[in-house]
């Protein structure tokens, strides 16, 4: 089934508009290896259009078109943007699913989040008039103070491909909700559904250059944006690597930065669980969205416990006495993992109960390739997957793949893949398991599995990571912060949290005695 691609231009200024340059980029189906259609270039000309129309959008009317407008004012747009993404619903999982390679229900997932959360920050928007003002206690009674929370100005928002208009979302409804004009700059190897976005924002009328939206290249595009003087604030989700390039752009300006960066987080598996729970979660953790997720738990620690039992010597180097031998659940728990890892179906994306479709590149394809195949090279052992299916000969499509005999300088233990890769490692003791979860640059995500609750609190506070799933992995919701520590980034998205990334804190103090300050004498007493 043929999906049209619309052809669009740049978003700039409540308007579609031509590159400078003129220069177009070819979208192509990760499934079939086509050309399907193509998207804009945007360069350094485009950034600047594109930053002077935000600019604009913000002054107008002295601010009061949009940055100082009333909450429940911008609450509206946000609330019309939902309510037309979820009358597109169909369209745009669609487009989702031929653009990145997403499994269709899961695209359609992604698009009821969508929809969600301009509702959510909707809500926040109107919220935020009742928090104007707010008081705060002084131990003075002759001064009183207040808080005013202001839009920190134009922000530029640079996402990435795996959750295209979701991570778009995730950054523009909070932004809109705070009062900001945007620019968002989707990645160049999936943005057809950000570019439909623009069309939403049209059709409800959004006031022109409140959010711009440019496609391109991250050097000629991306890097602008996050280098220029009048843009306020950058939010990115993305690697690690561009992360530290943005951070250090935005330090010449002493710009703010929001960074969602890579992952290689761990699920901790303890021997008291129910094995098939356990598995679906563990392989949902790394296969979900194709593998291709920042916060992918692709680090599987299973339980080894040692215990103390009495044998008899039955041969000759048979000791009598008292020893240890190893009671695991690895190998059952393996079995279990390859079982129901190659009960999952592999095909085009829009093809009825897809699970794993192609990853979204050529590159990417070739980046995973070449960690299984360093694995191997290392010792490793592909304990299931690895290769091309054999029944799909064209598209970026990998087997999901299980990789165990790991040790932990190996480079498939320590980097991230994002593809459907789960290395795999025992632990004896709960000290173990948390020191081998932490041994890692990143801190993003990280779970554990077991039905001692009391454990299970334990260990997620030890863990070093900004989320921790209980019992699970990968749910997330609106409502709740998301972000990492170490080289995963800082700053939330998401929840209130969201919303403080996009807002300035001013403090407004008032002298409201009648007295005289009296601290210098006064010069007509002399």
């Amino acid at each position: 089934m043929a999906i049209p691609i619309p052809s669009r231009q740049l978003f700039i200024d409540g308007e579609w508009r031509e590159p400078v340059k003129k220069k177009r980029i070819p979208i192509i189906n990760p499934s079939t290896e086509n050309i399907i259609g193509d998207i804009p270039a945007a360069t350094a000309e485009d950034v600047e259009l594109a930053v002077d129309a935000a600019r604009k959008a913000l002054s107008r009317n002295k601010g009061k078109d949009w940055a100082s407008a009333s909450g429940a004012f911008r609450a509206k747009y946000l609330r019309a943007i939902a309510a037309k993404v979820a009358e597109r619903k169909s369209e745009l999982a669609k487009l989702e699913a031929v653009d990145c390679g997403k499994p269709l229900d899961e695209a359609a997932w992604d698009i009821d989040d969508v929809s969600a959360c301009f509702e959510y920050y909707a809500d926040l928007a109107e919220a935020l008039d009742a928090k104007q003002k707010a008081p705060i206690s002084l131990p003075m009674e002759t001064f009183k103070s207040h808080v005013l929370k202001e839009p920190i100005g134009v922000v530029g928002l640079i996402t990435p491909w795996n959750y295209p208009l979701l991570m778009a979302t995730w950054k523009v409804a909070p932004a809109l909700a705070a009062g900001c004009a945007a620019i968002l700059k989707p990645s160049e190897l999936s943005s057809v559904t950000c570019l439909e976005l623009a069309e939403v924002c049209k059709e409800v009328g959004l006031p022109p250059g409140v959010l711009n939206i440019l496609t391109g290249l991250g050097p000629e595009a991306g890097a602008p944006l996050a280098s220029h003087p009048h843009v306020d604030k950058i939010a990115f989700t993305g690697s690690t690597a561009t992360g530290s390039k943005i951070m250090a752009a935005a330090a010449q300006m002493v710009k703010p930065v929001s960074l969602e960066l890579g992952g290689k987080s761990p699920i901790l598996v303890f021997e008291d669980v129910d094995l098939d729970k356990a598995a679906e979660w563990t392989i949902f953790g790394c296969f979900w969205t194709n593998g291709q997720i920042c916060s992918a738990t692709s680090r599987l620690l299973v339980h080894v416990r040692h215990v103390r039992c009495r044998w008899l010597s039955v041969g000759p180097g048979w000791p009598d006495g008292l020893g240890a031998v190893p009671e695991s659940i690895a190998a059952e728990f393996l079995e279990k993992l390859v079982g129901w890892t190659k009960n999952i179906k592999i095909s085009d994306p829009l093809e009825e109960g897809c699970r794993l479709g192609p990853v979204v590149s050529g590159g990417q394809y070739e980046k995973i390739m070449e960690f299984i195949s360093t694995a191997k090279s290392e010792g490793a052992t592909i304990l299931c997957g690895g290769a091309r299916p054999q029944h799909l000969k064209k598209g970026f499509f990998i087997e999901p793949t299980i990789i165990t005999d790991v040790n932990t300088s190996m480079q498939i233990w320590r980097e991230e893949v994002f593809g459907p890769v789960l290395c795999v490692k025992t632990f004896s003791t709960e000290e173990e398991a948390i020191e081998l979860a932490n041994d890692t640059h990143y801190g993003l995500g990280a779970a554990v599995i077991s039905n001692d609750l009391e454990r299970c609190d334990r260990v997620t506070k030890a863990l070093q990571a900004g989320i921790v799933w209980v019992n699970c992995s990968q749910p997330c919701f609106c409502q709740a912060p998301w972000g990492g520590n170490k080289r995963s980034g800082f700053g939330r998205e998401l929840g209130e949290w969201g919303l403080e990334n996009y807002l300035s804190v001013k403090q407004v103090t008032q002298y409201i005695s009648d007295e005289p300050w009296g601290w210098y004498s006064s010069p007509s007493k002399l």
